[in-house]
């Protein structure tokens, strides 16, 4: 299980953690066999004959340069994604072309849980402090509205004929279902994301850009380097679409620093050859 490691990676998104969990093996030839089909009359057994890693790596690099991305879909990646709140899950699963498992706030008590603290407040002491006291406050409120549902369900469950012991342990259940409603978008949760390269390209063209949310930019930028790592030749052009296009689309809302993310994403790219 790959996992990100940046000793230049900022301070402030340290909570977001990305792991790779699983792809698809030998990424690159697959793709690169499945382009073979289109453009050759090789018969299926005889599609990996010859991509020897140099051809696959110069087939890889001429498919990326004329977008041929359709062959790119029999090829996915996993990822395990934890540290993000509700608020940068929630723009996570609005990449329809993709599949999610996320830790459930209906079967899974919320008591004490974690939260995200954005840097912003996190650099200004008085909004800190005002932060964490209304999330103190609601994690107080959960717990006591999950005690009052758990205790009235219990009985009504008793009542039914249910024993003392089951009835309880299925009450704590159903009062999560209710108590949820109060959790914020800053409670931390957990995700499993499985895309395939096509989606992720796009992924990136979005979500890597600097006008992206902060959490959500920290995961791509993570999920990106761990691409990079299986399939270098694959990313070699991915990340936001002044990168990967070549120019902003975002018109007027540009972040007008061009010049500077090409660079930032140059950077990494080398520093994951080099690793």
């Amino acid at each position: 299980m790959a996992e990100t490691t940046d000793n230049n990676q900022d301070e402030r998104y340290s909570r977001v953690r990305v792991a790779l969990l699983a792809h698809t093996p030998d990424p690159e030839r697959i793709a690169a066999a499945a382009a073979k089909l289109c453009y050759s009359s090789s018969g299926i057994n005889e599609l990996l004959d010859g991509l020897t890693p140099e051809k696959t790596d110069s087939f890889i690099e001429m498919l990326v340069s004329i977008g041929h991305e359709s062959v790119m879909e029999h090829v996915s990646f996993t990822f395990g994604i934890e540290g993000i709140s509700r608020a940068c899950s929630h723009q996570l699963v609005r990449h329809r072309i993709a599949s999610y498992s996320q830790k459930s706030q209906r079967y899974v008590n919320e008591n004490g849980f974690d939260f995200v603290i954005p840097p912003a407040i996190e650099a200004i002491p008085e909004a800190k402090e005002e932060y964490d006291r209304i999330i103190g406050e609601i994690q107080s409120d959960y717990e006591h509205i999950a005690e009052l549902l758990t205790a009235a369900r219990a009985r009504e469950l008793e009542a039914e004929g249910m024993d003392e012991k089951t009835a309880l342990s299925k009450a704590r259940k159903l009062a999560n279902e209710d108590a949820r409603f109060l959790l914020p978008n800053a409670c931390e949760t957990k995700i499993v994301v499985t895309m395939n390269v096509r989606s992720l390209f796009n992924f990136f063209r979005h979500r890597c850009c600097r006008r992206a949310q902060w959490e959500i930019r920290e995961a791509a930028d993570q999920m990106l380097r761990l691409c990079l790592q299986v399939a270098p030749h694959i990313f070699a052009h991915a990340g936001p679409s002044c990168v990967a296009a070549g120019k902003c689309p975002e018109g007027k809302m540009t972040c007008g620093k061009q010049k500077e993310v090409a660079e930032y994403y140059k950077k990494m790219k080398e520093n994951q050859a080099d690793a």
